[in-house]
């Protein structure tokens, strides 16, 4: 596990609404179910968003954000509660990987699910369109900067945990995600290359 805290750089959208994950857009918004409620079934507004509460108490322990499921099939996350998001960027490694490593510059097929934070929403998932999502240029990539930092050094066969928050992902907020949400992703590195 590991902390990063820098300022984040210029972000780009990481998903992509709807049937396929293809462009990065700022309309791009996920939507998709695990074991928290169904996104698409609560639509955001500005009322709902100033409803939902700040969390409150001790930051998150790693161990408090609970993930089921086996590498190579889609996971579901369990957001914690009476903690808060610990700042900066939350990198753990639920499985090692045996294959090649990511580093700064690499290309890599990526499976993922995306759960947020306060209203403890899933929002997304690639398993749903049935093909891993891909980066290129890790590090430098048309995603979040969360995942530009996160995802180096994440081995092939590997599953991580990334506890995003929101100046390293969407800090003016994307589709249904909210202005200063923290994001939640399980990432397995299917393919690996660079």
């Amino acid at each position: 596990m590991r902390t990063v805290g820098r300022t984040a750089l210029a972000l780009v959208p990481l998903l992509s609404a709807g049937l396929a994950l293809t462009a990065c857009t700022a309309s791009d918004r996920p939507s998709t179910q695990t074991t928290t409620p169904s996104a698409t079934a609560t639509p955001t507004s500005e009322a709902q968003a100033e409803a939902l509460p700040t969390p409150t108490g001790p930051p998150c322990e790693p161990a408090q954000y609970q993930v089921t499921g086996e590498p190579g099939a889609k996971p579901a996350i369990t957001v914690p509660a009476g903690c808060k998001p610990q700042d900066g960027l939350l990198v753990r490694d639920l499985t090692e990987g045996t294959g090649a490593e990511i580093k700064l510059g690499s290309t890599a097929e990526l499976h993922y699910v995306l759960a947020t934070f306060r209203d403890r929403l899933t929002r997304e998932a690639s398993w749903d369109a049935g093909r891993p999502f891909e980066v290129k240029n890790i590090g430098q990539g048309r995603v979040i900067q969360g995942w530009n930092e996160g995802l180096i050094g994440l081995k092939e066969g590997g599953r991580r945990l990334l506890v995003v928050p929101p100046e390293k992902g969407y800090p003016q907020g994307n589709g249904s995600i909210q202005p200063g949400e923290t994001l939640i992703f399980v990432v397995d590195a299917v393919k690996v290359q660079g």
